[in-house]
């Protein structure tokens, strides 16, 4: 069982894995700290993206010779697969850490193996220990990876009864700008930021990330338009503020397919009622997230279009999670419940 120290080691190593500014997919988010056998600090490290140094190779250079005989606080089991990096495992061994304290199990079938490979060699190791908070850090990659295909996180801002535009087709704003910032911190978290053609015919969206002041974020997630028809040639989502890709396909399945080929591990689903229809109604919506306004329309583009429910006792049911006001406006943030608890 692992200490108390050991403990809050792997709470500081979830907060170094939970850096702000750190690439979305394809890899994991992972922090490491290491400890004397006193319990201090040796070092920390972690992961900043694909193609750099894992967590615990960070923490080794950091640490240097210092390394032998620490207690390595991991908060994902460390990988046995030789990527764009060696083994994290080995690097471990090669080190001469003693023990290897880890929180969430690797669920990747390429990489897991790490801790019996560490076991082999001799090194004490304890699996376990925060597992929880570990998963819901890399929630969007395990499901990902053991999926194969991303998880989907629904977005939708609307009036209290429902309606996503006016009557005459008006939409902006319905929710106030601290929702919209609200918007643009979860568009940074994701991979790829998903609309339909109608949706950039009706609106003209950049589907960038921007700060309260507008200014656009050095890292921006790749812009995903789907369906088939022609976009103008002086569309926002075409010009070079990010990248962009246009499925022409209206099958929800077949995009999320080709955009996992790509590495995409994690997609924002924008889009208006009929696109998020079809997300719903194929079962590929992941997570809610619904922002409220203090607003009544009566008539209008309702939230969700045809999603294939045709009487209450076949409406997917959701676990609402979360509940915040952020400026104005309601969030909901909820979970669609598996079959069998509902």
């Amino acid at each position: 069982m692992a200490t108390d120290v050991e403990i809050t080691a792997m709470r500081r190593a979830l907060t170094l894995a939970a850096t702000p500014g750190v690439p979305a997919g394809p890899n994991p988010r992972v922090g490491c700290v290491l400890l004397a056998p006193d319990g201090s600090i040796v070092a920390e490290g972690y992961h900043r993206g694909a193609g750099w140094p894992h967590a615990e190779a960070d923490a080794l250079a950091a640490a240097g010779t210092r390394a032998r005989g620490t207690t390595a606080v991991v908060t994902l089991e460390p990988c046995a697969h030789t990527g764009r990096t060696g083994p994290c495992a080995e690097a471990l061994i090669a080190g001469g850490v003693r023990r290897v304290v880890f929180a969430q199990a690797d669920v990747n079938p390429v990489a897991f193996g790490g801790a019996e490979r560490l076991r082999e060699a001799g090194v004490d190791v304890e699996g376990g220990a925060l597992a929880d908070e570990a998963a819901v850090l890399n929630e969007e990659w395990s499901f990902a990876v053991t999926r194969s295909r991303p998880f989907v996180t629904w977005k939708v801002a609307a009036t209290l009864d429902g309606r996503v535009a006016a009557a005459d087709g008006t939409s902006r704003w319905i929710t106030g700008s601290g929702a919209r910032d609200d918007v643009h911190a979860w568009r940074s978290r994701c991979d790829a930021v998903l609309v339909g053609t109608g949706t950039v015919l009706a609106d003209d969206p950049a589907l960038t990330v921007r700060d309260a002041s507008g200014n656009r974020s050095a890292r921006q997630p790749l812009r995903v338009v789907i369906g088939v028809r022609d976009l103008p040639a002086d569309a926002r989502v075409l010009d070079d503020s990010a990248p962009t890709l246009h499925l022409r396909t209206r099958e929800p399945a077949h995009a999320l397919a080709q955009l996992y080929a790509r590495d995409v591990q994690h997609v924002y689903l924008e889009g208006g009622p009929t696109l998020a229809g079809a997300f719903v109604r194929a079962g590929l919506v992941n997570r809610v997230i619904a922002y409220y306004a203090g607003r009544l329309l009566g008539a209008g583009a309702p939230a969700l279009g045809a999603a294939g429910v045709t009487t209450l006792a076949d409406a997917p049911h959701l676990q609402i999670r979360d509940v915040a006001m952020v400026g104005a406006d309601v969030r909901l943030i909820a979970y669609p419940m598996p079959a069998e608890v509902e």
